[in-house]
């Protein structure tokens, strides 16, 4: 199946998400070093910046808001389940023309690819639940 160029957008994303947790890495730096990564040119760079820039300047406040519908602290969260919350987070609190559903799709798919075992499902629930008070109108039950 094609990846769509906004997938790959989320992928590179959540890479540079990854490395600025791990390495406090300017955000600036990590997206020039991804721009040169093999497939970077098949993707929605403009959204690419978007989410990542976004996620990073909002990370604090996007982590307030994912604590509560959390299972464990936020710290406990393995690097690529904080990287994919905190992207989603993004998504859901600040792109309101990217139906819930699909940013809950968008990162259930990027758990399965480079998550854990059961990370999928973890991310899954968690998004559920912040979509549930952050996107209420759009995501209360028929």
């Amino acid at each position: 199946m094609m990846k769509s160029n906004r997938r790959r957008s989320r992928e590179f994303a959540l890479q540079g998400l990854y490395q600025w947790q791990l390495a406090k890495t300017d955000i600036k730096i990590i997206a020039r070093q991804l721009a040169e990564a093999r497939g970077f040119d098949k993707i929605d760079v403009e959204y690419f910046s978007t989410l990542l820039e976004g996620a990073v300047k909002h990370a604090a406040i996007l982590e307030r808001e994912l604590i509560p519908c959390l299972d464990r602290g936020f710290n406990q969260l393995s690097p690529v389940e904080r990287g994919i919350l905190l992207l989603a987070g993004y998504e859901l609190m600040h792109r309101p023309e990217v139906p819930y559903r699909v940013v809950i799709n968008e990162a259930v798919e990027l758990a399965k690819s480079y998550g854990g075992t059961d990370g999928h499902k973890f991310v899954n629930g968690v998004l559920d639940k912040l979509a549930a008070r952050v996107r209420a109108l759009e995501a209360k039950p028929a």
